[in-house]
């Protein structure tokens, strides 16, 4: 009764969208059978893309009623083999979609990847500088206060 409320229904499709997926994704990557890999990749590509587009319009679900009962519903749909809701999804509309824009992802990854690493570059540089700063004005005042004892 309190998930068709929303009181822990977020933590709970969190933990169906995430437990059970991740546990057959390990066992998948642990045998040797290669058709299982292929599900549980599938399935977080379509997983990964719903969160997207969720957050999107996070606002909008808020006055959705029973939104996740029906989150929940679709998990369990995309993701148990008997229903092979993920690969639907994925063959039907997200594989043609990331074909067509691979190129256009790729370089939005590359500036994306560039500009951490500038930040990152410019981050530890002041972080360099301060400890430097810090380190010079933690010795003035060693030298401050032996002085004053001395006197």
């Amino acid at each position: 009764m309190l998930f068709f409320f929303g009181i822990g229904a977020g933590s709970l499709c969190q933990l169906v969208g995430f437990v059970y997926p991740a546990f057959k994704s390990f066992q998948a990557i642990e045998n040797k059978i290669r058709g299982d890999d292929t599900q549980w990749l599938i399935y977080w590509v379509v997983y990964v893309f719903f969160t997207i587009i969720e957050f999107a319009v996070d606002f909008l679900l808020y006055w959705i009623p029973f939104y996740y009962a029906f989150k929940l519903a679709f998990l369990l749909w995309a993701m148990l083999p008997q229903t092979k809701g993920a690969k639907y999804l994925y063959d039907m509309f997200l594989k043609n979609l990331l074909k067509k824009n691979e190129s256009r992802i790729d370089a939005a990854l590359d500036d994306a990847k560039r500009s951490v690493t500038s930040v990152v570059t410019e981050v530890a540089a002041a972080t360099a500088e301060v400890s430097s700063k810090g380190l010079s004005v933690a010795a003035e005042y060693a030298n401050r206060s032996n002085t004053e004892k001395k006197d």
